[in-house]
């Protein structure tokens, strides 16, 4: 019937313990079965809305001088956000022929031809890791795959590393396996399904 909670917030903030009543006399009153629905939207409202007010204030004041005047308006919701985040449509196809290659790679290279045909046979979540691998996005840009720079990089001669990607550069830094598709599927299966540690998630 009580969870040993007031309707008072502690935590810790530069070594030093702050205290915040999440309504008047706070610290005086329990949270009890009857008013734990009450307690969550307190709390979650102080750590998402209140918290932070000075800092989206400050963030929305200088949003708006510099959109001031703008076609900001003239969008929706989800138009605005297709322009910031970009679309969920993946067309590996349109990739491929916007791609680039360096290092001595080709389109007709072994191991590119293995590398477009183990992604299109990719199931979509395979796609989506891939596309975040090598350029730290899970949607295309605006325009789709076709519109963004990619490069597929020779990354020495066959050996068993991993590939590897310069997610700033939208490049993927690819061994030449050669002709071997299960070592392809193998290896970058693994780079990009283990991409994740370190701070990289």
């Amino acid at each position: 019937d009580i969870f040993c909670l007031t309707f008072e917030m502690t935590w810790m903030s530069i070594g030093e313990e702050r205290k915040l009543e999440l309504k008047p006399d706070g610290a005086n009153i329990p949270v009890t079965n009857n008013s734990r629905e009450e307690y969550v939207l307190r709390y979650v409202r102080w750590v998402l809305v209140d918290s932070v007010q000075s800092q989206w204030d400050s963030f929305q004041t200088g949003l708006m001088r510099v959109m001031e005047d703008s076609s900001l308006d003239l969008f929706l919701p989800e138009e605005l956000e297709l322009l910031v985040v970009g679309t969920p449509e993946l067309d590996f196809v349109a990739l491929e022929a916007n791609t680039k290659y360096e290092g001595g790679y080709d389109k007709d290279s072994d191991v590119v031809k293995n590398f477009w045909t183990f992604i299109k046979d990719a199931p979509p979540e395979t796609q989506v890791r891939l596309l975040k691998f090598a350029a730290a996005s899970t949607k295309a840009p605006i325009g789709g795959l076709g519109k963004m720079d990619f490069v597929i990089q020779r990354a020495g001669p066959d050996s068993l590393n991993l590939p590897t990607s310069h997610t700033c550069f939208n490049t993927l830094l690819l061994p030449d396996y050669g002709s071997d598709f299960d070592k392809l599927k193998n290896l970058l299966g693994r780079a990009i399904l283990e991409c994740e540690g370190f701070g990289l998630e």
